[in-house]
């Protein structure tokens, strides 16, 4: 139900009996359930224009029409697939705040998004519009979505190869085409930004077209971690276990955020030797280092991941990087001149999703302001990419936030002071501070009045024993955790 429903609605059904109430009437009550939904879209979008300027407002949202608000989901509709997925990468926060705060915490959105499959109905350098296709933004695609976790974009066809990424490539299509038989777990590390969840999950999708039957699990180490917790404060253990057991593939994205958390990490352990030893089921991990790069990560667990291939994707090189921007345009429906993709191709040389979203920034100034192509054009982009990259999340940060939340000074946690309440914020600021930064444990310690690794070692076990026997640390933990990346 939409959260204002008012009384008439509810009255018109209690005054006739079920199988009485006429057309007349069900046209009324739609009537009123779309004036209810057309307000409330109205005070979202009030909210979206406080938080924005008026141009990106006026190109962003007033194309949008929210269409049907049905069992807690809210379905907008907007012009083309790219138009959704710059909202979804610039916008998603401030779109899902202001979804809760208007239609309920339990609130969802989905997009339909409209596509012209006609080349001849778009113009060089404009979008395609037209023909109805489904999408949300959970981008599920299969009967078990609910089950399996995977975006059905991501497949090897969308996969661009080059040198950097075809080995890990080739190893990926060996697994999806031969779960369980080789290359068992198959182990992809890459820094961020290159593809590797991209190519996980395409072995998951390519997985389940080649074999429905197979019961397929994408999932990262912070909702394992977050299901291992759950399980113990409910006393489900044994169903937590039996679930993630009875996947014939588990995927398991950053593997990294185990670290120092021992309890979580022996789980898995157990669950990875479970699965491993029966014949038929194949175990894919991501991480953004080499295994033996990765700190306070339990030995038994890194032997077990040598078990099969480990394969490394690169920086895409020059050919690489062309290949991306030019496929993007044309996936995007714009026609850009070759001089500017190579300029792009050229100056845009970190990651493959610093790549998108410049070629996003420059499509969208070109579609909905009708800047002509031209190279200052693209200077212009990756110039404010760059001064609008996302800062590195800082000890300091994290202090300042935990001592506003528990009101305790940031001296009194760097203090030899051992009261319950101060050392619980500098332990539980130590533990976020190894989560979210790539300090070491003695660099974190060092942080707090000159501490030793082990210290924090010992003040993140024990954040680790609270979020399981103490609700209201585990909330404090929730609320800064999702603070803290929500500021990045």
């Amino acid at each position: 139900m939409i959260p204002t429903s008012t009384n008439e609605n509810l009255d018109l059904f209690q005054a006739t009996p079920q199988h009485e109430i006429s057309e007349e009437n069900l046209i009324i009550t739609n009537s009123v359930i779309d004036k209810e939904l057309e307000d409330n879209w109205a005070k979202m979008l009030e909210i979206i224009r406080g938080n924005l300027s008026s141009q990106a407002y006026k190109t962003w949202f007033e194309p949008i029409k929210a269409i049907r608000w049905i069992d807690d989901i809210l379905t907008i509709q907007v012009p083309s697939q790219f138009f959704q997925e710059w909202i979804e990468e610039s916008y998603s926060t401030l779109l899902e705040r202001s979804l809760k705060k208007v239609f309920g915490q339990e609130a969802r959105l989905i997009y339909e998004v409209l596509i012209d499959s006609n080349p001849d109905h778009y113009d060089s350098g404009k979008l395609r519009v037209s023909g109805l296709q489904y999408s949300s933004t959970s981008s599920k695609l299969y009967n078990n979505d609910v089950e399996h976790g995977l975006k059905y974009n991501y497949s090897f066809d969308n996969f661009i190869v080059g040198d950097s990424n075809r080995l890990a490539f080739t190893a990926a299509q060996t697994v999806a085409k031969k779960p369980g038989e080789n290359l068992n777990p198959l182990v992809i590390y890459a820094a961020s930004g290159l593809g590797k969840t991209h190519l996980i999950q395409a072995i998951g999708n390519e997985i389940i077209k080649n074999n429905p039957r197979l019961r397929v699990l994408y999932i990262n180490s912070e909702e394992f971690s977050n299901d291992y917790i759950n399980a113990i404060q409910n006393s489900n253990i044994t169903q937590f276990h039996n679930h993630y057991r009875s996947f014939d593939v588990l995927i398991m994205d950053d593997i990294q955020f185990l670290s120092g958390k021992t309890k979580t990490q022996d789980t898995f352990f157990h669950t990875f030797n479970a699965l491993h030893q029966k014949a038929d089921k194949q175990i894919i991990i991501a991480l953004d280092k080499p295994i033996d790069e990765v700190q306070d990560l339990d030995e038994r667990l890194k032997s077990r991941l040598k078990w099969g291939l480990t394969v490394n994707i690169e920086r895409p090189d020059f050919e690489l990087r062309h290949s991306i921007v030019k496929k993007k345009a044309q996936d995007n429906g714009i026609d850009i001149p070759e001089e500017i993709i190579e300029y792009i191709a050229t100056n845009v040389t970190n990651n493959i999703r610093e790549l998108e979203g410049t070629l996003n920034g420059y499509t969208a100034r070109v579609t909905f302001e009708g800047v002509p192509h031209s190279v200052e054009l693209a200077k212009t982009v990756i110039s404010g990419i760059a001064k609008n990259d996302p800062k590195k999340m800082t000890i300091e940060d994290i202090k300042k936030l935990v001592s506003e939340y528990y009101k305790i000074p940031t001296t009194e946690m760097e203090s030899k002071s051992r009261k319950h309440e101060i050392a619980l914020s500098r332990q539980m600021s130590m533990y976020l501070a190894k989560q979210l930064t790539q300090l070491s444990l003695k660099s974190i310690g060092s942080a707090f009045g000159g501490r030793d690794h082990s210290t924090v070692l010992h003040s993140c076990t024990q954040i680790e024993n609270y979020l399981v026997t103490d609700k209201s640390v585990k909330n404090a933990y929730e609320y800064l955790l999702k603070t803290l990346k929500s500021m990045y």
